[in-house]
């Protein structure tokens, strides 16, 4: 599972750094000032939560036998971007406002995330 969450937090943090690029350089004459600040929104808190599914990768390399709930962080973090990032993607390049409360359910994702690393924090065992 290390491994797997490894190279996902290696591809979303790269694509995170894409998708600034993209919109500071493609997309900021293309979209409006507002789309392109919900986009940036999107590539930032991507990166957060790249990293912090690297953070749980390494964890789980530390640990004898890495916890359900140390492995259900790592999805969540997983989906918390796809669905977070993601539809403010979306929004910002379609103007599509539905999306928009598709959005809260990614960052749902992110809280029971940390909330999750924080039970498996305090349950580890070195």
């Amino acid at each position: 599972m290390a491994q797997i969450f490894l190279s996902v937090a290696a591809i979303l943090g790269g694509l995170s750094v894409a998708a600034g690029a993209f919109a500071s350089h493609a997309l900021k004459e293309k979209i409006s000032e507002r789309a392109l600040e919900i986009f940036e929104t999107g590539a930032r808190y991507q990166m957060y939560h790249a990293l912090a599914l690297f953070l749980v990768a390494l964890l789980i390399t530390r640990t004898d036998s890495p916890s359900a709930i140390l492995i259900a962080t790592g999805w969540l973090f997983i989906i918390g971007i796809g669905i977070f990032s993601g539809s403010l993607y979306a929004l910002s390049l379609t103007d599509i406002k539905l999306l928009g409360a598709i959005t809260p359910l990614g960052g749902v994702g992110f809280i029971a995330g940390w909330g999750a690393l924080a039970v498996a924090a305090w349950n580890l065992k070195f």
